[in-house]
């Protein structure tokens, strides 16, 4: 059963929360202005605000989830943030190997620690790894993930701030494009979508376009659910293909 908005995934398993920016697409964070949300709402979890916090009660809760999911790891922090141990992500392995009916997705921004830290150990099959490339200054990240011998590597292009002009997809086999959300949004041009998408056809990587955010294609800013999610009338949300 899905139990997240986020579109690409079915759940969202939170085991380290808070996080520090990283770069430009940081600059608006959804999970830092969500957990302020929380906090107010006297969650527990998220008494500490958006500072890094490790959670132990949290690490066997995918072993209770029935059924095969799709499982976006931390999606309220960066798994391989600089702060967090590398024996504690060991921890989080150890549950997704203890799990293979599950494919876990790992979205990072700190690509240089995800190939430190895969450099002497082995990435489960059923684990996707990906890296957020919102801007051109970002690039660089597609070729720390593109050599790691993960089942599925992806972008998250997303928000995406600025034209990424040429992209080498070699080794890429999924593509999430998305608008900003929020009041401070940046916007996002059609033209910037069209080229990433083109790219992905020609270099044979699925593409995803998740919505246009605040700012709609037309370049009017308004709520992001009345800007949907159509490119030139329709919903291309391709999924990768799994090997």
């Amino acid at each position: 059963m899905k139990t997240t908005k986020i579109e690409w995934t079915d759940k969202t398993w939170n085991p380290i929360t808070g996080c520090t920016k990283k770069s430009a697409g940081c600059a608006h964070c959804y999970a830092e202005v969500m957990t302020r949300r929380l906090k107010a709402m006297h969650l527990e979890k998220y008494q500490n605000g958006f500072e890094l916090t490790l959670h132990e009660k949290e690490l066997e809760l995918p072993l209770k989830w029935k059924g095969s999911h799709n499982i976006f790891v931390c999606s309220m922090s960066d798994i391989f943030h600089e702060n967090v141990p590398f024996e504690f992500i060991d921890k989080i392995i150890e549950v997704i190997i203890k799990t293979p009916q599950h494919r876990y997705q790992i979205l990072t921004k700190r690509a240089e620690r995800m190939v430190e830290y895969f450099k002497d150990r082995i990435i489960p099959d059923n684990v996707w790894l990906g890296v957020t490339v919102e801007c051109r200054d970002t690039k660089c990240r597609i070729d720390s993930l593109r050599h790691l011998k993960a089942s599925v590597k992806f972008l998250s292009c997303e928000p995406l701030i600025e034209s990424l002009g040429e992209l080498n997809l070699y080794g890429i086999d999924w593509v999430i494009v998305g608008g900003e959300s929020g009041p401070k949004a940046r916007p996002m041009k059609e033209e910037w979508v069209y080229e990433i998408k083109k790219q992905t056809e020609k270099q044979d990587a699925a593409f995803f376009f998740k919505q246009w955010g605040t700012w709609g294609s037309d370049g009017i800013k308004r709520n992001k659910h009345a800007n949907g999610k159509l490119l030139n009338g329709e919903i291309i949300q391709e999924m990768p293909n799994l090997k």
